[in-house]
């Protein structure tokens, strides 16, 4: 279970009367990550949007990062600023953790350590989210980076329509993009307890919102300079190494075990899932039988797609050789 740092206040970022209706709190999982740190923590200083909140949740660093975070709250007074223990089982868990943590903020927004945000990021994506009255979360492309944040190039944008059964199969937002408003942590938050294998929390969110009927805005604008590292979790993937490493990745089956470990989670959530989307999961199904037919027929009706031509064409060899 998370607890609060000695280190830092206890968070107050539980309701909207200390904050107003367009507070987000910023939530940072963070590891080890002293070397780059700082840069995000002053790109977070400088956001347009002046109405943020920052909740840290650290998994066990041994390095400086602790004490970089007491130097930034320090430097601002005026702000909530509180960091506690995560629970020490991946990145994954760690921003569900935070999620649960935040309270019943308006709005809150992933960050990563590692990155850099713009100026105007929080803004833009208030923007947008706050136009809306149903569940909705925003996702941007990045400017994708060396380890020195000197541009490499933008990162892959995205044409067709966003949505759940879309959502199944793909990503089409990092986490470090995203901002969610009230309605739909409303069930993210209490559907996160249920999300105990999933690979990946941005992921997860994209499925769970747009399964519960809301809306994933995605902006094909920049909102981050993306830094690549030999330390990323995930790292950027439009680069014909990463597609080669994707495509091992699928022969190997572990496509098809991430796809299982999100499809139970979601499944134990259905709860909080229209009808529409409880009868995609279902259908389903079949994507898993021994015949390559019935894979085929499930892939068909349940609607399921990718943004690009090469991820659609990836999707079809997985069905064929029983990987998806």
């Amino acid at each position: 279970m998370s607890s609060v740092s000695k280190d830092f206040p206890r968070p107050h970022l539980t309701t909207r009367a200390s904050a107003g209706a367009n507070h987000i709190a910023i939530l940072l999982a963070t590891y080890n990550g002293a070397k780059m740190l700082p840069a995000q923590l002053d790109s977070i200083a400088r956001q347009t949007h002046k109405d943020w909140s920052l909740l840290v949740s650290d998994d066990g660093s041994c390095d400086e990062t602790r004490r970089i975070l007491r130097a930034f709250a320090a430097k601002l007074p005026d702000k909530r600023i509180a960091l506690i223990r995560g629970p020490g089982q991946g990145s994954a868990q760690n921003f569900l953790s935070l999620l649960r943590a935040a309270g019943r903020v308006p709005f809150v927004a992933f960050a990563d350590q590692d990155d850099v945000w713009f100026d105007d990021k929080l803004a833009r994506a208030i923007a947008l989210l706050s136009l809306r009255t149903h569940p909705a979360i925003y996702g941007s492309a990045t400017l994708v980076t060396d380890h020195d944040l000197q541009p490499l190039r933008p990162s892959i944008t995205f044409k067709r329509p966003t949505g759940f059964q879309n959502a199944l199969v793909q990503n089409v937002a990092g986490g470090n993009t995203m901002v969610m408003n009230r309605l739909a942590l409303n069930a993210l938050q209490p559907a996160s307890l249920l999300a105990k294998g999933i690979v990946a929390h941005d992921w997860w969110c994209y499925q769970m919102v747009t399964g519960m009927g809301g809306e994933m805005i995605y902006d094909p604008e920049p909102s981050l300079f993306y830094r690549q590292h030999q330390d990323n979790q995930i790292g950027a993937n439009d680069t014909l190494k990463a597609r080669v490493s994707r495509l091992k990745r699928l022969l190997r089956g572990e496509f098809s075990q991430w796809r299982n470990a999100h499809f139970k989670a979601l499944s134990a959530a259905e709860n909080w899932l229209t009808d529409d989307a409880k009868q995609t999961l279902s259908r389903c199904a079949g994507l898993s039988s021994s015949r390559i037919s019935r894979r085929f027929f499930a892939l068909h009706v349940s609607g399921l797609y990718r943004q690009t031509a090469l991820g659609s064409a990836a999707l079809r060899l997985a069905t064929l050789i029983g990987r998806v």
